[in-house]
């Protein structure tokens, strides 16, 4: 009798709490943020008492931030970041994400901001906050010279090459005027844009669309440089800013503030002097 009445407490404890999990899965996939805070506070005190940030980044977007033949990360961004923050007294935490999943790893709060070439655009300004506009560059096509390929007409029936969940991909569906009506094949999608110059050096994509910057920056450091040429079309230049979570209002005022003020002291301009050297006028048909 007694071990029927055991069996009897046991069994009304496993569906209480099966019950219990139940009620807390549904709660968690109606209301996901409950479990982390980061998606409904500003981070701003936070960071500034653990004097540490964490922001995600795609580590091949050359001259952004990448790696260099050491491993270690470098680029415009890394330093502009590194310079921002020092301000006040805080370290850089950079960490490599999936850059097609960059807004979750945001709101998830797995970083805290992105900051890697972010291009402003009214799609991302539904998920995330941006900074003050702190560079400007445009889209354009990379093609070697003896494709015989001078203007994006001529991508017409050509192989090209973009970066999937990039701001040029969104720009290449968004204004088919532009490009994406010439071709007659389905872009080939890239992770990364190693991986695209590769292919593009072995004939297996025509041209590449990728941002000025990057373009310039990768085929100054090829070993014949006068290979390559960098078509300009009619997209119109871009805005790169800082990512941030909706809810961050003080992280995005201290970093428009520090932006503002490498701005006034001459430093943001020394690196894109640095990184992307003088501004000059891409090849054009």
């Amino acid at each position: 009798m007694v071990s029927q009445k055991k069996k009897m407490v046991v069994n009304s404890l496993v569906i209480v709490l099966f019950l219990g999990f139940v009620a807390f899965c549904v709660n968690l996939a109606k209301h996901p943020q409950g479990l982390n805070k980061r998606n409904q506070q500003d981070q701003w005190q936070r960071i500034q008492k653990e004097r540490v940030i964490t922001i995600g980044l795609d580590d091949t977007f050359v001259p952004m931030g990448f790696r260099d033949a050491q491993g270690k990360l470098v680029g415009f961004d890394i330093d502009l970041a590194t310079k921002a923050f020092a301000r006040y007294g805080i370290k850089v935490n950079w960490q490599p994400i999936d850059w097609s999943m960059k807004e979750t790893e945001l709101n998830t709060g797995n970083i805290d901001a992105l900051w890697n070439g972010y291009t402003k655009t009214p799609s991302r300004a539904k998920k995330v906050a941006f900074s003050d506009v702190y560079h400007m560059a445009t889209q354009t096509v990379v093609v070697k010279k003896s494709s015989g390929i001078r203007s994006f007409a001529d991508m017409t029936g050509k192989r090209l090459g973009l970066q999937t969940a990039s701001s040029g991909e969104q720009e290449f569906n968004d204004q088919p005027q532009v490009l994406k009506n010439y071709l007659n094949k389905k872009p080939v999608g890239y992770d990364t844009f190693d991986k695209a110059f590769t292919d593009l050096n072995a004939n297996r994509i025509d041209g590449l669309l990728v941002d000025e910057d990057y373009a310039r920056y990768y085929v100054a450091h090829q070993e014949n440089p006068d290979d390559y040429a960098v078509l300009v079309g009619k997209f119109p230049p871009s805005a790169d800013v800082v990512g941030f979570r909706k809810s961050d209002k003080d992280l995005r005022q201290a970093v428009n503030k520090a932006l503002a003020a490498l701005r006034q002291d001459g430093e943001l301009q020394a690196l894109e002097n640095q990184w992307f050297g003088p501004k000059g006028k891409p090849e054009t048909p």
